[in-house]
């Protein structure tokens, strides 16, 4: 059980760490382009994209393992 919890919230610290990650990124990437070098910002940004679809799911991942920590 205790190793449950520990899972769930060492998980829950690397989705934290991977959106504020990608935060940054982004805010590189509005740099990049400002300075004119939009392939470069269209291509970070393509992957950014990705790292939102896959957060979205870790973070549905991660409340279904709370809800089931939850009812045990």
């Amino acid at each position: 059980m205790h190793h449950q919890q520990l899972t769930t919230a060492a998980l829950a610290r690397l989705h934290q760490n991977q959106v504020a990650l990608g935060e940054a990124v982004w805010q590189l990437a509005r740099w990049i382009e400002q300075r004119g070098s939009t392939e470069v910002a269209q291509g970070v940004q393509a992957q950014l994209q990705l790292l939102a679809l896959n957060s979205a799911a870790i973070n549905q991942a991660l409340g279904e393992l709370l809800d089931s920590h939850l009812q045990t």
